[in-house]
């Protein structure tokens, strides 16, 4: 099996071809700004809002932090820095934080910021009528949770505007990663009389106004998005980059070309099919980080064969050989994971099922005894489908995945492949089997990725309920000791990997092209790169 994935790579390999060329500077929708002065981003697949309290996806986040700001955000290395808010103080207790926004903070049109637009976008957020995806990002603050399960009004949130460049965020527990939820761009301010004005259309180039270190100057669905410095922003004159073009492309072989073109700067990604022939031809341009977002198979636990079999769901995990797929399938230096939260996470060690450190021969005999106790034998065997998202990387995943189960312990797993609205739906609605997701990281503490597993979560696709699970994220919540917080979180981790409702199979590393003019590049686990943080060689004021 594994040399029939290697040779059907390579035959994709020859067929794409490859060829060396120079990443010199881009001048498609350049506009009337020096070609040499624009930066062109590949951002994967069209972004479906530019709304921040509305958009939820990847291609989505990475526009809007160019084009608004948060009270903090992240900065090149991926740590925690001041944004719209110069400073923030902490009360004794950990329950209070007062952030200082900046007296120089404009909107793009040139009005003030004030702490009110962020007390309005931040109830906006919560309110179950704007039926927000990140609502729970604010779960932590005052009343929000009643407010989002719609027993308060939104104008009972924690959040309190002090006078008009000072904010007042009111918390139920000690929540040390509040600074780092504040990056996101659920959480940044929407310009009041323009939502007024426009309605949902507010977000259309010419009646969008931001606050961030970009306007929008053009959106062409399925092609770009343009952006221009806002000459407004607090930080204008350290913004280096005059003009900011996205491009929407699925295709990663094809985002792939149009770098080797010169028409790209920095790529979303790097197929895995392609990855050794970068590195070996492109070594200073391709870039390869850890990234905090972990790969998994949910198990549907709402219905039959997964309901109720907690032993079945560990013999199924426990027989894959992650170390296997990492070397025949991904090769671009993806972990393989039999946690749920990633190394790197900070103020935390990751945690691993027990069976991790047996032998594969240990693993095989126990799970096959696990198998036959769920009932499931040669003359009963288990018979599932997998359901995936319309990607290479995902179908043979899942065709090696099924030829494990079917090896090791005579399960029948067929595959569907469908799009990726399609498996989101699926998902929600409980209609896969087994379905394949993966987890990214919305800021640097492993609550983002535990919480989604409580019971009722929004992203809990699998259905699990834990009340020993649910109770020990809440005392975590609750304790502002940092040691005591992280010992029972992962606690809570071991407790779900035991339960074993999802089937963690690696961890992500970043892959990006970036060409060499581009300047101030850093790699970071949160693979999240700001384009005022970064200049172009050849541009004036550059290098």
């Amino acid at each position: 099996m594994r040399r029939i994935i290697i040779l059907l790579g390579l035959l994709v390999l020859l067929w794409m071809g490859w060829r060396l060329v120079d990443d010199s500077a881009p001048d498609e929708g350049a506009g009337d700004v020096d070609a040499a002065a624009v930066l062109h981003r590949g951002n994967g697949p069209e972004p479906e809002s530019l709304d921040p309290q509305i958009a939820r996806s990847d291609s989505s986040g990475a526009i809007l932090r160019d084009l608004f700001e948060g009270l903090t955000r992240l900065g090149p290395d991926g740590k925690v820095i001041a944004g719209a808010a110069a400073s923030w103080d902490v009360s004794a207790d950990g329950r209070t934080y007062t952030f200082h926004l900046r007296p120089a903070a404009r909107w793009s049109n040139g009005d003030p910021l004030s702490a009110h637009d962020y007390v309005f976008s931040m109830r906006r957020l919560v309110d179950p009528e704007t039926a927000a995806a990140f609502a729970f990002f604010l779960s932590p603050v005052i009343n929000a949770s009643e407010i989002i399960a719609g027993d308060r009004p939104a104008a009972d949130l924690g959040v309190i505007a002090l006078d008009e460049h000072t904010l007042e965020i009111r918390l139920r527990a000690p929540t040390p990663y509040l600074p780092g939820v504040l990056t996101h761009p659920a959480n940044f301010p929407v310009h009041r009389s323009s939502l007024g004005r426009h309605g949902r259309g507010f977000t259309r180039p010419g009646n969008l106004v931001s606050n961030g270190a970009y306007v929008l100057a053009e959106a062409v669905i399925g092609s770009h998005y343009s952006m221009e410095k806002n000459r407004h922003y607090w930080d204008a004159e350290n913004t280096a980059i005059a003009k900011v073009v996205y491009h929407q492309i699925a295709n990663q072989n094809a985002e792939l070309a149009r770098f080797r073109a010169g028409e790209l700067d920095i790529t979303y990604t790097v197929p895995n099919n392609q990855f050794a022939l970068a590195a070996k031809n492109y070594p200073d341009q391709l870039k390869v980080s850890p990234q905090l977002t972990t790969y998994y198979y949910g198990f549907n636990l709402r219905r039959a064969p997964f309901a109720g079999q907690r032993g079945l769901r560990r013999a199924l995990s426990m027989v894959v050989d992650r170390k296997l797929l990492a070397g025949s399938i991904l090769t671009a230096g993806q972990i393989p994971a039999t946690g749920w939260v990633p190394p790197g996470v900070a103020n935390y060690t990751a945690v691993e099922p027990e069976w991790a450190g047996w032998t594969m021969t240990r693993r095989l005999t126990e799970a096959r005894r696990l198998y036959r106790a769920a009932g499931f034998s040669a003359a009963n065997p288990l018979k599932i489908e997998i359901r995936y998202n319309s990607a290479d990387i995902h179908r043979n995943i899942a065709v090696a995945i099924a030829s494990i189960w079917r090896e090791t312990l005579g399960v029948q797993a067929s595959q569907l492949n469908v799009e990726f609205q399609v498996l989101l739906q699926d998902m929600r609605n409980g209609k896969a089997d087994v379905f394949r997701s993966s987890w990214i990281a919305d800021y640097d503490d492993a609550f983002t990725f535990l919480e989604i597993m409580r019971t009722g979560a929004a992203a809990n696709f699998v259905g699990y309920a834990n009340p020993d699970y649910d109770d020990l994220l809440g005392r975590a919540a609750a304790t502002p000791d940092a040691d005591q917080r992280r010992a029972l979180l992962r606690q809570a981790e071991a407790i779900m990997l035991d339960d074993q409702p999802l089937m963690p199979i690696y961890f992500y590393v970043n892959k990006r092209m970036v060409a060499s003019r581009v300047k101030g590049w850093q790699n970071n686990s949160l693979n999240i790169h700001y384009s005022q943080d970064l200049s172009l060689a050849g541009a004036d004021g550059a290098d």
